[in-house]
């Protein structure tokens, strides 16, 4: 017997998942996916859990490895060096806020299908 999943249920869920961000770029981004793949059955919704903490993963460590750095010589430049790397500061959150709206844009398009992010490392 074939088992069916709530469609809107599953928009829902998996929106939720990647949209997470939104509310907060601290724990709560993160602990929102993990809740919804230790509670959820879909294996739709199993995945696009794992694929958003995935990327909330990843948007953590280009965030350090870029930001510290870039933070450190703003701080020893007196804000001169921040202003200089403005414009990779800035690409980084367009790529960070745009790959996000385009999870879920697909989530709300083709709910049936897992998002995958491109050009990520996945640790799950």
């Amino acid at each position: 017997m074939q088992v069916t999943y709530n469609s809107d249920k599953r928009k829902l869920l998996s929106s939720l998942s990647h949209g997470a961000i939104f509310f907060s770029t601290a724990l709560f981004s993160i602990g929102v996916p993990i809740v919804i793949n230790l509670m959820s059955d879909d294996p739709v919704v199993k995945s696009n859990a794992k694929e958003s903490i995935n990327f909330h993963f990843n948007v953590w460590f280009w965030a350090t490895l870029i930001g510290v750095p870039i933070g450190i010589l703003s701080w020893i430049t007196f804000g001169i060096g921040g202003l200089l790397f403005f414009p990779v500061i800035a690409l980084g959150f367009a790529i960070h806020w745009g790959l996000t709206i385009w999870a879920l844009l697909h989530c709300f398009g083709q709910p049936d299908v897992p998002f995958r992010y491109p050009f990520i490392f996945r640790l799950f």
